[in-house]
């Protein structure tokens, strides 16, 4: 607890970059959110993109973007295309490109997307206060004169942290790198909150008992800095074990989950830190603040 300040100053400077690319540019948002349709080919050799868009023109069909992918895989987005169109249009690129492979096709409707984009922000509005009525219920019995609230808030802002890094960061990838966010990235998101604030809990947990069984003349910031110590090695351990297989998994999977993975490496890793290095200062920080006002 001695360096607090300079955890919370990293943690702001980490951050900054990605919530200026995210008010700059926004998040690149996929088809499951915007709407529309992605037609996936693979081709034998690198190919002349303006040829791939130049055969939906000719069907009548509105380009958006043709985005490169690995190993001469090539995704085009439009707008929405009925379904009964696809064959014809397979047909028209393989006499353009012969040899040439479908790999998917997914079409979803303007109203479908907007209404999943309504539910996305809905269930991680619910999932924010649900963690911290969860948590400032469960540390109720925090000896006084100290706040279940507080326990609860400090938790959610670290939480919230480990969100905006992940956002900020897609917003970037989004702008540079043609990155989209879809459900997967909702999903990845959810589970980052919970795993962080489930590692946030630990430390809490301790620090709670800690207030009970330590002398009454160690401060709150000494106790907090005894309970940390003391699940140190604990969280540190349990993060490594699923970075590991997330990094297995980033660098053997295939293209579809890979986004996916980065996210969810990228929030364990920002979750384990600001369980660790966030929370419990926020705590300290807002617990000697209310002491001091009460004096």
């Amino acid at each position: 607890m001695k360096y607090k300040i300079w955890y919370l100053v990293f943690s702001a400077v980490v951050i900054i970059p990605g919530i200026v690319a995210l008010i700059m540019w926004g998040l690149n948002l996929s088809v499951d959110f915007k709407g529309g349709s992605v037609f996936r080919y693979e081709f034998e050799s690198d190919i002349n993109t303006a040829d791939l868009e130049q055969v939906y023109i000719e069907k009548n069909i509105e380009v958006e973007a043709v985005v490169p992918e690995s190993g001469n895989k090539y995704s085009i987005r439009t707008k929405p295309v009925d379904p009964q169109r696809n064959n014809e249009i397979k047909e028209a690129v393989s006499v353009v490109f012969p040899n040439s492979k479908q790999l998917s096709f997914e079409t979803v409707g303007p109203s479908i997307g907007a209404e999943t984009t309504r539910s996305a922000f809905i269930a991680l509005g619910w999932a924010v206060v649900g963690i911290m009525a969860y948590i400032a219920f469960a540390f109720r019995n925090v000896p006084k004169p100290y706040s279940s609230f507080r326990f609860g808030a400090s938790a959610v802002v670290a939480m919230l942290h480990d969100a905006l890094l992940l956002v900020g960061l897609f917003a970037l990838l989004g702008h540079f790198k043609n990155v989209e966010v879809d459900g997967f990235f909702i999903t990845a998101v959810l589970t980052v909150l919970g795993f962080s604030v489930h590692d946030t809990i630990v430390v809490f947990d301790r620090i709670r008992e800690n207030l009970g069984k330590l002398p009454k003349t160690m401060s709150f910031e000494d106790v907090a800095n005894y309970s940390v110590v003391e699940t140190l090695s604990r969280s540190v351990a349990t993060s490594l074990t699923v970075i590991f297989t997330l990094s297995a998994l980033y660098v053997l999977g295939g293209d579809t989950i890979k986004m996916f993975v980065l996210a969810m490496l990228v929030g364990i890793i920002s979750g384990t830190y600001s369980s660790i290095f966030n929370a419990t200062p926020i705590l300290v920080l807002w617990e000697n603040s209310a002491a001091k006002k009460k004096k």
